[in-house]
């Protein structure tokens, strides 16, 4: 008897070390079309106000800011938030490319949307790289969610967006990106 509750209490011993995993994102989400999002009041007032100049010699690509996006980032009581995010958007074959991202000339943070077919994925730019240097950093997304005016882009279309993510970073750092863009695709 006394054989059968140590092996009892060895195997829930067990089970409670077992590691939980989170749900992993691994597919393709799909994105969701809202062809009035030209007309929404944030990204009205984008076209009001003038791109932010991240560092002294940045060259501008827009004279109107291309996005209002608000990052909070946090590691158990510590937390931090950033609002000077700017949209780069491109097109390579079949994918567009749409950077939210801080790059100051020495370090950024952000993500990249990669946009095929409907559908999306969001990769996290590496904080940790060198001038000119474009890495990712892994990260377990947690909620994933992108909205457009359409799905079929050509060059030099303007591209209007909403985005609402949220993952854990390397390290066990929680962060959480949310807001509108908008960008002439190159």
């Amino acid at each position: 008897m006394m054989k059968l509750f140590f092996l009892i209490f060895i195997s829930l011993a067990f089970m409670g070390c077992k590691n939980k995993k989170e749900k992993v994102i691994s597919s393709y989400e799909k994105v969701v079309v809202d062809e009035n999002l030209v007309h929404n009041d944030t990204i009205q007032l984008l076209s009001k106000f003038p791109e932010l100049r991240l560092f002294r010699k940045e060259k501008l690509e827009s004279k109107t800011r291309t996005a209002y996006i608000v990052q909070n980032s946090g590691l158990l009581n510590f937390g931090t938030s950033f609002n000077n995010y700017k949209c780069k958007a491109t097109k390579a074959e079949d994918t567009i490319n749409i950077s939210l991202n801080n790059y100051d000339g020495y370090m950024g943070n952000g993500i990249m949307v990669k946009v095929f077919d409907g559908t999306f994925r969001i990769l996290d730019y590496d904080p940790k790289t060198l001038k000119g240097e474009i890495k990712f950093i892994r990260a377990v997304p947690r909620f994933e969610f992108l909205k457009l005016n359409q799905t079929q882009y050509q060059k030099c279309d303007s591209i209007f967006g909403f985005v609402n993510y949220s993952c854990v970073v390397d390290g066990g750092v929680s962060k959480s990106i949310r807001g509108y863009f908008k960008a002439r695709i190159q």
